[in-house]
């Protein structure tokens, strides 16, 4: 017995509403998973504040060589990738640092990942460039192509591979320094009052991680790691230059030498806190002004191509049946 219903893609309708419904209880079902386990987004990073805690306490920032080996020394694989890299005399102490740099402004605190990024600016190139010229010239995938194409595209594909990891870090910089910056004018508003009510700096720092840490979780991260660090080590001045090196941020490096020359001067800190404040609010509210006097330039191409083409057959369509039946 054959059915006779319409068919869509040889589906009855019944079929297709019970994919439908399939469906529909698919989503209620990730739509209740996603709503009960909801995380707490400073979960992790408390955890690694407070091991960071930890480790000042046990003076592992003393010496710079024995951090690094017991940064360098945490896992098996770290540790086979440093020798390798030893081996073919590639790692420098110089790149190392400069890595660990950019690792820590991207918020990444475990700094044995400054080895994997080096061994991957290594590998990648050789993996990646290696598939492309057996693609390219060992099987002829691409046989139409000129040999000037072929080049280009084996030259891009090495040289995109050994920036790979540099462009993904820089993109997680360049993202967490926007997130922390639309929070730097309100934690400055609270310092000033945590300032006027007579708090301690390491205290009010504290107090502005806790009060920030769910609308900005960065930069309630930088604040508390800077509280604890002023906490424990010897100079304070190193716990503010910490915090300017961990973000890439030119305003908070303004209030970094704020805090400095607060401390070594002893000039009132609430007054210059106000006063950066104010100029970060107006620098904030330039930046949206300038998005929204760019906005009539980038609606330009989307009104050409796709809002004026059906206005003009809304508006002239009628029109143009019309003088097509007056001729017939």
């Amino acid at each position: 017995m054959t059915n006779s219903g319409a068919t869509l893609f040889g589906l009855t309708a019944t079929d297709v509403g019970t994919l439908l419904a399939a469906l529909a209880t698919f989503a209620v079902l990730m739509a209740l998973y996603t709503a009960t386990t909801v995380r707490n987004p400073m979960g992790r990073r408390v955890k690694a504040l407070n091991e960071r805690r930890e480790q000042l306490k046990s003076g592992i920032i003393i010496s710079t060589a024995k951090r690094r080996t017991k940064i360098t020394h945490q896992s098996d694989t770290t540790d086979r990738m440093r020798a390798f890299l030893s081996s073919m005399k590639v790692l420098q102490d110089d790149q190392l640092k400069d890595a660990q740099k950019k690792l820590a402004q991207a918020g990444i605190r475990s700094k044995e990942w400054a080895v994997a990024v080096i061994f991957s600016r290594m590998v990648l190139p050789i993996v990646v460039g290696g598939t492309a010229a057996f693609l390219i010239y060992g099987v002829e995938l691409w046989p139409d192509w000129s040999a000037f194409k072929k080049f280009m595209v084996f030259g891009g594909a090495l040289l995109l591979s050994y920036k790979a990891p540099d462009l993904y870090v820089d993109n997680m910089v360049t993202k967490r320094a926007n997130a922390i910056r639309k929070g730097v004018p309100d934690a400055l508003d609270l310092l000033v009052i945590c300032a006027e009510a007579g708090l301690t700096v390491d205290a009010a720092f504290a107090r502005v991680a806790r009060e920030l840490g769910s609308a900005y979780p960065e930069l309630g991260e930088e604040f508390q790691l800077t509280s604890i660090e002023l906490s424990f080590l010897t100079e304070r001045r190193t716990a503010f230059e910490n915090f300017a090196e961990r973000v890439k941020l030119d305003a908070l490096r303004g209030v970094v030498t704020t805090m400095i020359q607060t401390e070594k001067y002893g000039t009132p800190l609430a007054s210059a806190l106000r006063i950066l404040s104010a100029e970060f609010r107006h620098e904030r509210m330039m930046r949206a002004e300038e998005k929204a006097a760019r906005l009539p330039a980038i609606m330009t191409v989307p009104l050409i191509l796709f809002i004026l083409p059906t206005l003009f057959v809304v508006i002239l369509g009628p029109a143009a049946c019309s003088i097509s039946e007056a001729f017939r």
